[in-house]
């Protein structure tokens, strides 16, 4: 299994760290408005590279924050008159949301920022002890990127003539700085501002911190897998990377996956040119099930143009692929008992090659789907009312697996019942009760998996399915 590794420019066979096992970060949002189409593109891409890795019998430890605490944020909160979690927390909310209706699975773990505060201000004095970082004169700590031999090995770009260039650039406030390019990795509070005390002064961490210690948390200081859109290369995955590197003294992350921008009718999105999406907003027109196949129809690395248009096209492509399974099901249940018609089963087999060869070179999800798209042919020429039941159970079995590593949903939700919700709901507040808050998320995100979605209110909790 190939992928393409920003750090070296090229394509390079997987060799997990610990054999059987996966251990990925992909950068997550920050929570202060609903999440923009442009978050959905890395978050369905590597939530369908998760699902690869799982079918081919890896154990995956698949680590996405929520970035909780941010200028956006506050600035949010203070609009509104409510303390910034608030903000976050409705955020948070409503990205999962989101992130249910276009079948992403809850990653293994989502760490919030501000709940990892300590591991922030260890690893900073760490970066201190070993004179990496530097403390100024109101308290903001910034790391030392001469310190730092390998700076610029990610963005690939040249740090000598960087740095020249800056070298007269002042910026109000950042005095204090030794370099213009060394960055924040603790900055004083603001008035207003949500801070921690540390023992530097009372403040909050900057943000490119906060995915080295989340990282190391929950997966171990040297990983195989860290992904993000690739606005991130520089200088957020950069920084990433000296940090991590100067504190422990090993390789980060082995390999480092960056899916391309989405444009809108050939523009880059932006709200003053008024063709910023939400993925709600798309959400009112489509089946999210249409955005999230229309994204995997280009290959990751690869500018994507978003359109009605195209969308119309993802949406009459998916139609095909889930309605010629939905047929077999239903042939399935009165085929006659009989042997498998063996040119039949060839051809699929072919195809099923043709995936995972798809797949494994570098995640080509477009030609994944090409091959989908013609076992729907063979399946709608070749398979019959007269055909045998182990040969449709076979084709039904296969293209409901391909399917399921796109994220492909081909049949009707079960319902659950009432009943059995509200005695999960019961089961969660008993939890929060307790403050046993690890129970209390992971039954939250059972129930949305559901497709269950809870508002707290002033009058108890309310549920509404998505």
């Amino acid at each position: 299994m190939k992928i393409y590794n920003t750090l070296t420019l090229s394509k390079e066979e997987i060799k997990p760290l610990e054999e059987g096992k996966v251990k990925m970060y992909v950068c997550g949002p920050t929570v202060y408005n609903f999440i923009h189409i442009g978050n959905a593109r890395p978050m369905i891409f590597f939530d369908t590279v998760r699902r690869y890795f799982e079918y081919k019998g890896y154990d995956v430890n698949f680590v996405s924050n929520f970035t909780d605490v941010d200028d956006k944020i506050i600035k949010a909160a203070n609009e509104e008159g409510v303390p910034s979690e608030v903000i976050s927390e409705r955020f948070i909310a409503e990205c999962r949301k989101d992130m249910e209706g276009m079948n992403i699975r809850p990653a293994t773990t989502h760490p919030k920022a501000t709940e990892e505060i300590d591991g922030m201000i260890e690893m900073i004095s760490t970066l201190i002890d070993k004179g990496h970082a530097y403390v100024g004169k109101d308290g903001t700590v910034y790391f030392r990127v001469k310190s730092f031999k390998e700076y610029g090995k990610l963005s690939h770009k040249d740090m000598d003539a960087l740095m020249s260039g800056f070298r007269e650039i002042k910026v109000t406030g950042e005095e204090d700085k030794e370099d213009p390019n060394d960055f924040v990795l603790w900055k004083p509070k603001k008035e207003g501002e949500p801070y921690w005390v540390s023992p530097w002064c009372e403040g909050r961490p900057g943000w490119h911190i906060e995915c080295s210690v989340m990282s190391k948390k929950y997966l171990g200081e040297q990983i195989d897998i860290h992904g993000g859109g690739e606005d991130l290369i520089f200088p957020h995955h950069e920084n990433e990377i000296a940090q991590s590197e100067a504190a422990s003294g090993k390789t980060f992350s082995n390999y480092w996956m960056h899916n391309a921008f989405l444009n809108i009718d050939n523009k880059k999105m932006s709200k003053s040119l008024g063709n910023f999406f939400t993925v709600r907003d798309i959400s009112e027109k489509y089946d999210l099930q249409v955005l999230r196949f229309f994204m995997l129809s280009a290959h990751y690395r690869s500018p994507l143009n978003f359109s009605a248009d195209l969308m119309e096209a993802a949406k009459n492509g998916l139609s095909r692929i889930v309605t010629a399974v939905q047929r077999l099901a239903e042939l399935e249940e009165n085929a006659p008992e009989g042997g498998a018609d063996q040119a039949v089963l060839d051809k699929l087999d072919e195809l099923k090659k043709k995936y995972e060869a798809a797949m494994e070179d570098d995640f080509n999800t477009a030609d994944a789907i090409s091959a989908l798209f013609e076992m729907v042919k063979v399946v709608n020429v070749e398979i019959t009312g007269q055909t045998g039941k182990e040969t449709v159970r076979a084709a039904y079995e296969l293209m409901n697996r391909f399917c399921y590593i796109l994220g492909i949903i081909t049949g009707k939700k079960e319902e659950s019942l009432d009943a059995d919700i509200e005695a999960m709901i019961a089961q969660r507040q008993e939890a929060r009760k307790n403050k046993d808050f690890a129970k209390a998320d992971e039954i939250r995100d059972k129930l949305l998996a559901m497709g269950i979605v809870l508002k707290d209110t002033r009058e108890g909790v309310k549920w509404e399915r998505a």
